[in-house]
């Protein structure tokens, strides 16, 4: 399932690899997710993309002509809509441990070695959306959050400026309007 847009409910899987086999067994290996994934086959390819659509996660050769893995993490941990994005390297099992220091150093979440098990990539994989997936509900819970808040403060201001302009008050009228805002605040806070 490649594709090159994601939707907002599902922000997809970016697989770099400078190699077309490798990009075509991450496909085969992830396929069954059901989440969109997009191939980048080089450093640059991958920030092109990056920059122009949101992802869940980076599968990042380390070896790769031009950019390698490494810089082309470092310049994804460099960049404020990008930096949070987690990465998984993957590599030749030739490469050594000091790879995978670097690799850690570089901001990397995990590191793999080629070949991978694929049902040790598909449930890390699975970890890294489900984490996505969680971390997308807690800011849509914050903005609602924001937004009960926002619209309660601006309900205090009006029953203050009532309450300052009106010698004579109307308790029945300021009863309602305080309840309306425990109601308010209960839904907003999900209570």
């Amino acid at each position: 399932m490649s594709t090159e847009a994601t939707t907002d409910q599902s922000a997809g899987i970016l697989l770099v690899d400078d190699m077309e086999d490798n990009l075509t067994a991450l496909e085969a290996v992830l396929g069954s997710l059901n989440e969109p994934l997009v191939r980048a086959r080089s450093g640059e390819e991958a920030m092109k993309a990056l920059l122009r659509h949101r992802f869940a996660l980076v599968l990042l050769d380390v070896r790769m002509p031009g950019m390698d893995g490494f810089e082309t993490a470092a310049n994804i941990k460099r960049l404020d809509q990008t930096k949070h994005v987690p990465i998984i390297f993957l590599t030749g099992a030739e490469d050594d441990s000091r790879y995978a220091f670097r690799g850690y150093a570089t901001g990397a979440a995990d590191y793999l070695t080629k070949p991978f098990d694929p049902w040790v990539l598909r449930a890390k994989v699975t970890v890294f959306l489900d984490l996505h997936r969680k971390n997308q509900q807690l800011e849509r819970l914050l903005a609602q959050e924001q937004a009960a808040d926002g619209e309660l403060s601006g309900r205090l201001a009006a029953l203050e400026s009532q309450l300052a302009g009106n010698d004579s008050l109307d308790v029945q009228a300021l009863r309602t309007q305080i309840r309306q805002i425990r109601q308010l605040v209960s839904r907003g806070r999900g209570i």
